[in-house]
């Protein structure tokens, strides 16, 4: 009896289906199954594709790729459809892909088998598992959704081995797991489950030539499946002993492949036997794909973390020696997203008089460039301080070097359009231990905040210049600060202040109260000022904190030690007014107000505001010389003494006039004989001090 004849009489045909030609040869008992003429011939890709169900279509043709890439047979069950698209049986279909050349996998022969197969009865056990009721292709198109998404969320190669040990594969769940990498000619494991740490250890470092079934998957990238512990050991005589001692029944080995390239290999054993049909491997290859994509991401965000980490402890400096007789301390938060370090920095700078230099600026932006701006021109501002320059002539230098750079830039940003030029603010500040004195220089920053040794938190205004690099020839005027023993300064970058959708006043009312809290530990002041911003985290650079960053946060906070003897609370503040700046009346007119904000008679306060223009306003009109204005609270609160001097150079002393009703001056020490408690005129050598004195309990109550 000829072979043909044995097949039709149990119902099965041949087909021969030349995916390169789009031609499918069929013989008589195949072209009857799927519902042709019942004679040998020859059909169009399209004549024989339209009698297959759609979804079953889809379903071989998935089978068949696999098949393709694995080497192995194609089996699936198909529902043949007439034309009206109405079912008339359904088919077994097993074939085996020939490639026509080595690694082309788009043109291949498929040569095979088509067996008619009883309907499969809803409810059945078996109908629970075959690819055409819908019960199972559903559980699996959940779970594939499911292990996606939840392979997708992972951030580390460790969440990625969690997840992955969690997934339960409809029908079918490995015991155990194993995920292994390759360096060089060797093979590493990167992490496993279902076995304990002391297992690994035959399994690590093998030679990637060694006849074990991970290494030959690295080695060729195709998957390997073991259905029984006898295909094991007859595949694998040599590395069988390792795995007989784990008790299992089956093994698959998948490739791990991530943009065209093998990066190691996924084991996954079961405990019971799993005969690995078309669709168990389709559900392993896909969960495979999705690992090695996960895994490549997780690998990408790790050397990502750890550059950042590494540039941020390169280009983050910690505070230099001890300065006699202060305190110091500093923070810094990156921005949150890419790259954890950004354009902020701070600095301690040993100066060659003996003083100390504290610096502290952004560079904008929260990129790579904007990180790699900043550590030039950090080297730059040390190299000038180192040199002995003023702190006017240190940021004048240093805005010309940070222009020079931006131009440099220009056009090298990888884009069609060239790069805008980059700019910085910076606070310079030249401190003397001894005296407490601060010479300070500012371009473009926030001013800092002065806290008096009661806990008074007053924003002490200084005098500035234009941002770093726009110009190249800017002026930096210096303000002098004293630091009275007990007394905090703090100087901070924009974040501090605006993150949270604040403007400049609103930060700083959400931040006063934070410095005015009574605290003897300047790092527990520098961590509260954090806090108030992003709330209570024992680490600012990484987890969860970082998603919520909007700008980057660098402070530096400076305390001048209290002397050892019990002193009487006091808050101090002195500036200059300059002849050719007279607007910065109004700014002692300010330092005024925030010196006395907590005070009792809020008229007393418009008081020597009143009093504190007068007494400028005469020195700069009356006198070729600048005003010298030193401002003192001093007392227990409800019972204090307010005291202002303006000193300046003239030997003329001021003298009391009684000035017509038009007259635009001559009221100044009339004023002050009306508002003050007490006031005078010093001589002082070179020069005269006049001065007012407002006393708390007089104050009405509030």
């Amino acid at each position: 009896m000829r072979t043909e004849e044995v097949l039709a009489a149990i119902a099965t045909g041949l087909w021969r289906w030349d995916n390169a030609a789009g031609t499918v040869t069929l013989d008589a008992e195949a072209a009857r199954l799927l519902g042709l003429p019942a004679e040998p011939g020859s059909y169009r890709e399209a004549a024989v594709r339209s009698r297959f169900h759609p979804v079953d279509w889809n379903e071989i043709y998935g089978v068949v790729n696999l098949a393709v890439a694995e080497g192995t047979l194609a089996e699936a069950r198909l529902r043949i459809v007439d034309e009206r698209g109405k079912v008339l049986r359904t088919v077994r279909s097993r074939s085996k892909p020939v490639v026509a050349a080595e690694g082309d996998r788009e043109n291949y022969l498929l040569i095979g088998t088509l067996q008619e197969v009883a309907e499969p009865q809803l409810g059945s056990t078996d109908a629970a598992h075959t690819p055409i009721t819908g019960d199972w292709r559903r559980s699996r198109e959940a779970f594939l959704l499911d292990a996606g998404r939840a392979l997708a969320e992972a951030r580390s190669t460790e969440e990625v081995l969690r997840v992955a040990a969690s997934l339960s594969m409809p029908g079918f769940s490995p015991d155990g797991l194993a995920v292994f990498g390759s360096v060089g000619e060797r093979l590493t494991i990167i992490g496993h489950h279902g076995q304990t740490t002391a297992d690994e250890d035959p399994f690590t470092d093998m030679p990637l030539d060694t006849d074990y079934p991970a290494a030959e998957v690295v080695r060729t990238g195709r998957a390997i499946y073991l259905p029984s512990p006898e295909e094991y050991r007859r595949r694998y005589p040599a590395t069988w002993p390792l795995a007989r001692r784990f008790g299992r029944q089956s093994w698959a080995y998948l490739p791990l492949v991530s943009s065209g390239r093998t990066m190691g290999a996924w084991m996954a054993g079961f405990q019971h036997p799993v005969g690995f049909s078309p669709d168990e491997r389709a559900v392993l290859s896909t969960v495979a794909r999705m690992l090695a994509q996960a895994l490549a991401r997780a690998g990408v965000a790790e050397t990502e973390r750890e550059l950042s980490l590494g540039l941020q402890r390169s280009m983050m400096p910690t505070l230099g020696p001890d300065i006699p007789g202060m305190t110091v301390a500093a923070r810094y938060v990156p921005t949150g997203g890419g790259l954890q370090v950004g354009g902020d920095w701070y600095d301690m700078i040993p100066l060659p008089n003996g003083r100390i230099a504290l610096v502290i600026g952004d560079v904008q932006g929260h990129d790579v460039r904007a990180a790699g701006l900043m550590g030039q021109l950090r080297i730059a501002l040390r190299a000038y301080a180192s040199e002995g320059h003023r702190p006017d002539a240190v940021l004048a230098r240093a805005s010309r070097f940070l222009a020079g750079l931006t131009d440099a830039y220009e056009g090298v940003a990888g884009d069609d359009e060239p790069s805008a030029p980059r700019f910085a603010t910076c606070l310079y500040a030249e401190v003397d231990p001894e005296t407490g004195t601060l010479d300070i220089a500012r371009a473009g920053h926030p001013d800092p905040v002065v806290v008096s040794a009661d806990g008074t938190a007053v924003i002490r205004q200084t005098a500035g210049g234009l941002p770093l690099g726009i110009e190249t020839d800017s002026d930096y005027p210096t303000t002098r600060v004293v630091l009275e023993p007990g007394e905090t300064i703090m100087f901070c970058t924009d974040g501090l202040i605006e993150t949270g959708g604040h403007d400049m006043a609103t930060g700083w009312t959400r931040l006063r109260p934070v410095l005015e809290e009574p605290t003897e530990d300047l790092e527990e002041m520098a961590d509260a000022l954090v806090q108030a911003v992003h709330g209570p985290t024992s680490h600012y650079t990484t987890g969860p904190l970082a998603d919520r960053r909007e700008d980057d946060i660098a402070v530096l906070v400076l305390r001048r030690e209290r002397a050892r003897a019990p002193q009487t609370p006091m808050r101090r503040s002195v500036m200059t007014i300059a002849q050719a700046e007279p607007e910065r009346i109004s700014v002692g007119r300010q330092l005024v107000r925030e010196l006395l904000h907590d005070w009792k008679d809020p008229e007393q306060v418009d008081s020597a505001v009143l009093m504190v223009s007068e007494m400028a306003t005469n020195v700069l009109v009356h006198t070729d010389g600048d005003a010298l204005m030193a401002a003192e609270v001093s007392g227990e609160r409800g019972e204090r003494r307010l005291r202002v001097e303006v000193a300046d150079a003239s030997d003329e002393l001021p003298h009391k006039r009684r000035p017509g009703e038009m007259a635009s001056s001559g009221r100044g020490l009339v004023l002050m004989e009306m508002l003050a408690d007490a006031w005078g005129v010093d001589p002082r050598g070179e020069g005269k001090s006049i001065w007012f004195e407002l006393y708390e309990a007089g104050g009405a109550d509030v």
